[in-house]
């Protein structure tokens, strides 16, 4: 009986991750030696808004909320994530957060998101982004649609369109960001 309910709960789990409609992007966490790196290009300020889309188990959020609580800086952080299960770890690791009031969880599509419904500061927008390439560009696109002026952090892939303002951190991966 014990293996057959480790069995249903494994099978729910693989669907979850497999299914399309729940998670249309693989969950692969950011490779914690590139976090410091990853921190230092988000350039963490007062009055900043951070999204992390497609946060995944949220490895890059809660860090930068770390450094951010470190340095007494009042920064937003916001993770969206669709993944159901994802979702639930990203809250039971906001609880035990030091920083916890600074950092939104939220449940939604990074292509269909309006992300203005989340932000504390309008001065500076930065988004990090650890998606597979062939959405990069349509994320972008959202993104464009509702903020003038923003900053990218994508790890390990390049963004076509926004190649003229590139710089590249390297690490174990790449790291590109976009001003």
């Amino acid at each position: 009986m014990g293996f057959f309910i480790v069995f249903v709960v494994l099978l729910i789990l693989i669907l979850i991750f497999s299914s399309k409609t729940l998670s249309p992007i693989p969950y692969f966490p950011s490779q914690p030696v590139d976090i410091p790196l990853i921190i230092k290009a988000l350039k963490l300020r007062n009055g900043q808004t951070v999204f992390d889309l497609g946060a995944g188990d949220g490895i890059v959020i809660f860090e930068a909320a770390k450094e951010a609580y470190r340095k007494k800086l009042n920064t937003t952080f916001v993770a969206v994530e669709i993944n159901p299960v994802l979702i639930l770890v990203l809250h039971l690791r906001r609880l035990f957060h030091p920083n916890r009031k600074n950092i939104k969880i939220v449940m939604g599509d990074m292509f269909k998101i309006y992300l203005m419904n989340f932000i504390n500061f309008k001065n500076f927008i930065t988004i990090y982004l650890y998606i597979s390439p062939w959405f990069l560009e349509k994320t972008i696109y959202n993104i464009k649609k509702q903020f003038e002026t923003f900053r990218v952090v994508s790890y390990m892939y390049s963004i076509k369109s926004l190649k003229k303002k590139e710089k590249i951190i390297r690490g174990k991966n790449r790291i590109f960001t976009y001003n």
